[in-house]
């Protein structure tokens, strides 16, 4: 009882010190003219130790220069309880993350940042150095997202030296709340933010041409992101969203 103690203040704290890096992040989430980062994080609701990573998307997912997903894995649902939101894609593309960064393992809760560093999702202070350091990347594409009077158009901006990338979309619901019978959080009732439905890639651009592509329209309390990527899973050019 005493060790269930112990693992219970850790994660209260672990959570606490993860949301509390974001105090200082930015004083006017809806207001930045930064480069637009794509966070992407692989969680479960099977998963323990989850719960401070969803925390810190959630907060992550108020910022306009942030395309903040969560896609479930499926890898924990032997532990009793079968993840909703699972889709085995998700799990494929951690996979290919780990392939491709040359990496041993996977594990949940994990960030990909920009499609180029993994962070522990629930460390909320690396989460936010490593979003710093791929600003400062320079920017090879500009992606915006536009409202027309027959749904949403996206626009690929070409700038210099992007070189052939993948076009992806996703769509995503911004909050759902689940109630977990069973499992390591059986008992608990967790809010998800940001939780992608459909994950599809549009193509392939060329680094060079402006482009426009239609896009599917949102409903009420759900988003679309584009983003360009090098490959299926290697660097983010640029990324945009449009949420209701």
């Amino acid at each position: 009882m005493k060790n269930l103690f112990r693992k219970v203040n850790r994660l209260a704290s672990a959570a606490l010190i993860a949301v509390s890096a974001w105090a200082g992040f930015g004083a006017v989430p809806h207001a930045s003219a930064q480069p637009v980062v794509v966070v992407e994080l692989f969680t479960s609701q099977g998963c323990y130790s989850c719960p401070p990573a969803d925390e810190v998307l959630g907060k992550l997912a108020e910022y306009d220069d942030i395309v903040a997903l969560s896609m479930h894995v499926d890898y924990w649902d032997y532990l009793g309880w079968r993840d909703t939101f699972a889709q085995r894609g998700f799990t494929e593309r951690q996979y290919s993350y780990r392939n491709s960064m040359g990496e041993r393992v996977v594990y949940t809760p994990q960030m990909i940042i920009q499609g180029v560093s993994p962070v522990t999702g629930s460390r909320g202070m690396s989460v936010k150095d490593a979003i710093s350091q791929v600003r400062a990347t320079p920017e090879t594409a500009v992606l915006s997202i536009r409202e027309t009077g027959t749904g949403l158009k996206g626009t690929i901006s070409p700038q210099s030296g992007a070189g052939e990338a993948t076009l992806f979309m996703a769509k995503y619901t911004r909050s759902q709340t689940v109630d977990i019978a069973r499992g390591e959080n059986g008992g608990k009732t967790l809010t998800y933010h940001n939780v992608v439905d459909m994950l599809s890639p549009l193509g392939t651009w060329s680094g060079r041409e402006a482009r426009e592509v239609d896009l599917p329209s949102p409903a009420q309390g759900e988003g679309i992101a584009i983003w360009l990527q090098k490959g299926r899973t290697g660097a983010i050019l640029a990324a945009a969203k449009f949420e209701r």
